[in-house]
């Protein structure tokens, strides 16, 4: 959001603000959902049964089409078969293995050039991420692409469960929907089109969950989605006090890896299942549990190579083909994290036939604390704002102090330091920030930076946590 808009939204009473939010929701209902939805939910929900054959097919004419089209019509993938077709090398498009492997900083360096030519930017929608490792990335897609990637979402992340868009639900999300230096709830806002309590991540602390379990009972919230690390928090103080709201049908988590206790917490506190997602912006992989536990592919989205060391295998890297935006192909994309795919042995007790995950090992950044006792979780958001920044890491190391890593784009000046500097306070509220330019953020052992680091030993953090008791300190 423009940061003149946002100030302006700031200073709005809380019945505009969800006014406003409610108008936005209105232009993302029509971006998301249309005449077509019911249909392509239909058509998702027929392809969990797909026999091996016919997956295999579908992906392999859809893989071709895909080659074909960002060989031919996209800039940055033509320059590429250009260049080894005058080098002599006369290796063919049309076979996955031939290509190579595509890193982010190619994508963020010119993310038009991966526009087929045919597409007009103006005329798509446009998603900004932070990425996973903190690498800030633009990504179009056409709306048809959005509408049938959220016909997939609403056959495998709600009619699986047994809700849809058409039930209230709430999301603990990574967006200021509310000042930062409110004291006081409402820390929410009420998005009438889709049905949507948006719950910020942000303000959550002992002294306000309460406020967030009461709103869960006042708007009649049937099923709740958002960060582990968020859930767990409101599922700690939940169990602590013994909150006695109706259960909703189905708690729903993304973004982050859930780990067993997480799971188990969350489920005793709100007595309902808890299911697990996985998904990116890019929209290269995307998965969902079922009622068996079972972690599920979902072939449409694309086609996955696990690598390890460069060889095909059963636990690596992932390595993944869009086919479901054949506008803005990413062809072998590295995503940046590592899984393990199960073993296929037919049809899952679900009585479903899409391949699975064993476990993912995906982003696992820690949680950050302010002063007056927050819980900052996702705060790798603020790389959404298409700074110039080509790779950034937060790392707290004093309860009122961070710094931030950061590798500078081009354009990189005072200007957007103390920029990022104000978005960060807007976030923690007034802690010291200092920066530290790098030419690259360390790795870890598996070749992965976390984005955000808590440094803060057990003792140094806000005490009287109503989860702490329920959690460990976790």
């Amino acid at each position: 959001m423009d940061s003149r808009l946002l100030s302006l939204y700031n200073k709005l009473p809380s019945g505009p603000r969800s006014l406003a939010a409610s108008l936005h929701g209105w232009m993302l209902y029509r971006e998301r959902y249309g005449p077509e939805s019911e249909h392509l939910v239909e058509q998702a929900l027929e392809h969990d049964r797909w026999t091996l054959p016919q997956r295999k097919r579908w992906q392999e004419e859809r893989l071709s089409y895909v080659l074909n089209r960002a060989a031919t019509r996209v800039p940055y993938y033509r320059q590429y078969w250009a260049q080894r077709r005058a080098a002599g090398d006369r290796a063919s498009w049309e076979y996955l293995e031939n290509w190579p492997v595509l890193e982010k900083s190619a994508i963020r360096e010119d993310p038009r050039a991966f526009v087929a030519d045919d597409c007009n930017v103006r005329n798509m929608v446009m998603e900004a991420t932070s990425g996973s490792s903190g690498t800030p990335l633009t990504l179009w897609r056409s709306h048809a692409t959005v509408r049938a990637w959220y016909a997939l979402f609403e056959a495998r992340a709600r009619r699986w469960y047994g809700v849809s868009y058409r039930h209230r639900w709430a999301i603990l999300g990574g967006r200021l929907v509310t000042p930062i230096a409110q004291k006081h709830p409402p820390f929410w806002v009420w998005n009438h089109p889709l049905k949507q309590l948006y719950m910020s991540s942000y303000h959550l602390s002992s002294s306000t969950i309460p406020y967030y379990l009461e709103a869960l009972k006042r708007y009649r919230v049937d099923y709740l989605l958002g960060y582990p690390s968020s859930l767990e928090a409101l599922a700690a103080c939940a169990f602590e006090t013994g909150w006695k709201g109706t259960s909703p049908a189905v708690i729903v988590t993304n973004a982050e890896p859930l780990d067993s206790f997480q799971k188990q917490l969350i489920e005793r506190a709100f007595r309902c299942p808890v299911r697990e997602t996985y998904g990116m912006a890019e929209i290269v992989a995307a998965a969902s549990e079922c009622r068996q536990g079972t972690l599920h592919l979902w072939p449409e989205t694309g086609w996955i190579e696990v690598l390890d060391e460069g060889v095909p295998a059963m636990s690596g890297e992932l390595i993944c083909t869009g086919l479901l935006n054949a506008d803005m192909p990413l062809i072998r994309y590295r995503v940046g994290d590592r899984a393990t795919l199960a073993p296929s042995n037919g049809i899952c007790t679900c009585g479903r036939t899409l391949p699975a995950f064993a476990s993912i090992e995906g982003r696992s950044d820690d949680v950050l604390w302010t002063p007056d006792g927050r819980r900052i979780g996702r705060l790798d958001t603020v790389f959404k704002d298409r700074l110039p920044i080509e790779e950034a890491q937060i790392i707290q190391d004093k309860l009122d102090a961070i710094r931030v890593r950061y590798v500078p784009g081009r354009s990189f000046n005072a200007a957007a330091e103390n920029g990022l500097r104000k978005i960060l306070h807007s976030y923690m509220g007034a802690v010291e920030v200092t920066f530290e330019q790098m030419q690259r953020i360390p790795r870890g052992a598996n070749g992965k930076f976390r984005a955000v680091v808590c440094n803060l030993p057990a003792e140094d953090r806000p005490s009287g946590q109503a989860w702490a008791a329920s959690t460990g300190g976790k």
